[in-house]
C-alpha cells in the first residue's frame, strides 16, 4: 500500500516546511489499481459461448465508463477498465482473472457475468483481499459478509425470485402439476432451491424435473419430456439462448403450460422476439428493471435520459434489450461507489463504501426500489415486482416483493 502521510497538531494538518516555504500534504490513500490520475477496474464477460448474448453488457459498461471519464472521471481520476472474454467458461474465467488481478494489478473486479464462473473465482478474490463488486449472477452466495467479505451481489437473489414463483403458482394455478427445466449448475440449482422452498409441503406438485447444460446444443428434447409429463405449470430455469428455444418448442408441439420464466432471460430483444411474440403470450417472469419495451416509460424522466445516454455512447445499439439497462443501472452503482471512496482508494474503503448505501435511487430500477446495503447485507437490491408479457412488451402487475414479504 503506498500512503501519503501527513501528521496533526491539535487536530489540524501540520504545514510541511520545504525552501522556507510552507506545503500542505493532501492525505491520499491507494492500493494496486490506484493512483492520482486512474483507477484500474477489471472486468469479464462471455462475449462467445453459449452466454455470448450477455456481450451486450460488457459494451455498455465500456461505454459507460468512457461517458465518465468525457466528464472528468471520478474525482479527477480517469477509469481504466479491462473487459475479457471468457466464455462462460470458469477455467477461462480463472486465467482471466489472473491476469487482470495479478499482471493488470486492477483496484477491484466489476460485474464479472455468471454463476458457474464466479464460483471458480470466488475463493481466490477473497483470499487475495481484491473487491469482486456487484457481480452480475443472483445467485445466493454473493450476499455473505462474513465467509466471503470480499464479493457483493447486485440484482435480487434468484432463491427469493424462486420462492415468489413458486408462491404466485400455487396460488393461481388450479391442480397444478409442475414442470421445471433447470441449468445444471449453481444457478439452476439456486433457482430451484429457492422455488421448492416456495412450495413447502406441496412440493408432490412437481411432476417433472429435467437439466440441460450450457454446452448443449438445444433443449428440445428436454421440452419434449415436460410435456409428456402431463404438466399445466412450467418453471423455466434457463440462459436467453435456451429460454428462446423452451418458448420456441413449447408452442411447436402445442405445449401450453403457465409458463414462469426467470428474470435473467426476461430481454424481450434477446429472447421474446427470437422466440417469437405469438409463442411468448402470457409467460410470466419478476423485474426490478424499467423495461425499455414498456410504454408506460415513454416519457419517464431517466428512461428519456437513459435513451438519450444510449444515443450517444451506444449508437446503433438494440434500445429494446434489457441488458443495456442493467448495465447501466449497475455501472452507475459503482460510479457512486467509487466516488465516494474520496481520496482513499484502498480495497478496504472500497468495500467499506460498497456496504454503505442507504436507500440510493439507481436510474432505471423500478419506482420504490432503492439500494441498500451495510456490513450484515450485501444484497444492494432486494425487491422484484412480475410482470406478464402481452402483445410485444411486459406488463407490470401486482405490488412490489420482496425477500420478507414472501
Amino acid at each position: 500500500m503506498k500512503t501519503n502521510r501527513r501528521t496533526f497538531v491539535g487536530g489540524v494538518a501540520a504545514a510541511t516546511m520545504l525552501s522556507g516555504s510552507r506545503v500542505a500534504f493532501a492525505q491520499k490513500k491507494y492500493d494496486d489499481g490506484a493512483t492520482d490520475k486512474e483507477i484500474k477496474i477489471g472486468h469479464t464477460n462471455p462475449y462467445s459461448g453459449p452466454a455470448s448474448s450477455y456481450g451486450v453488457i460488457g459494451k455498455c459498461q465500456e461505454a459507460y465508463w468512457k461517458s465518465v471519464n468525457d466528464k472528468g472521471g471520478i474525482n479527477g481520476r480517469m477509469v481504466k477498465f479491462i473487459t475479457l472474454d471468457d466464455g462462460y467458461s470458469p477455467p477461462k474465467t480463472v486465467e482471466m482473472i489472473r491476469q487482470l488481478v495479478e499482471q493488470e494489478k486492477v483496484l477491484c473486479t466489476f460485474n464479472t457475468l455468471g454463476t458457474p464462473t464466479n464460483t471458480a473465482i470466488h475463493r481466490y478474490m477473497n483470499q487475495k483481499k481484491v473487491p469482486m463488486l456487484f457481480v452480475a449472477t443472483g445467485a445466493s452466495k454473493w450476499g455473505k459478509p462474513k465467509e466471503f467479505p470480499w464479493t457483493m451481489g447486485y440484482q435480487p437473489d434468484y432463491h427469493t425470485e424462486g420462492v415468489i414463483y413458486a408462491k404466485h403458482m400455487l396460488a393461481n394455478v388450479k391442480d397444478a402439476k409442475v414442470a421445471v427445466l433447470m441449468q445444471n449448475d449453481d444457478y439452476g440449482k439456486d433457482y430451484w432451491e429457492g422455488f421448492k422452498e416456495g412450495l413447502g409441503k406441496d412440493g408432490n406438485k412437481v411432476v417433472k424435473h429435467v437439466t440441460y447444460e450450457p454446452t448443449d446444443p438445444t433443449v428440445d428434447s428436454q421440452v419434449i419430456q415436460l410435456k409428456d409429463s402431463g404438466a399445466n405449470a412450467f418453471f423455466n430455469i434457463s440462459i436467453p439462448k435456451f429460454a428462446a428455444q423452451s418458448i420456441r418448442k413449447a408452442a411447436e408441439i402445442g405445449w401450453k403450460p403457465v409458463h414462469y420464466l426467470n428474470n435473467v432471460s426476461a430481454s424481450v430483444a434477446t429472447v421474446m422476439k427470437p422466440a417469437g411474440f405469438e409463442n411468448s403470450q402470457g409467460i410470466i417472469t419478476a423485474n426490478y428493471l424499467k423495461d425499455p419495451t414498456d410504454k408506460q416509460w415513454a416519457n419517464d424522466a431517466e428512461m428519456k435520459a437513459w435513451r438519450e445516454w444510449m444515443g450517444k455512447y451506444m449508437p446503433g445499439a438494440n434500445q429494446d434489450d434489457l441488458s443495456y439497462v442493467y448495465a447501466y443501472s449497475v455501472s452507475f452503482l459503482m460510479e457512486q461507489t467509487l466516488k465516494k471512496c474520496g481520496d482513499n482508494l484502498t480495497r478496504e474503503n472500497l468495500m467499506k463504501q460498497a456496504a454503505n448505501h442507504q436507500k440510493l435511487r439507481v436510474p432505471l430500477l423500478l419506482p420504490g426500489i432503492t439500494v441498500n446495503t451495510s456490513a450484515t447485507d450485501f444484497y444492494p437490491v432486494q425487491s422484484v415486482q412480475l410482470q406478464r408479457f402481452k402483445g410485444e412488451t411486459w406488463e407490470l402487475f401486482g405490488d412490489i416483493m420482496s425477500a420478507e414479504s414472501t
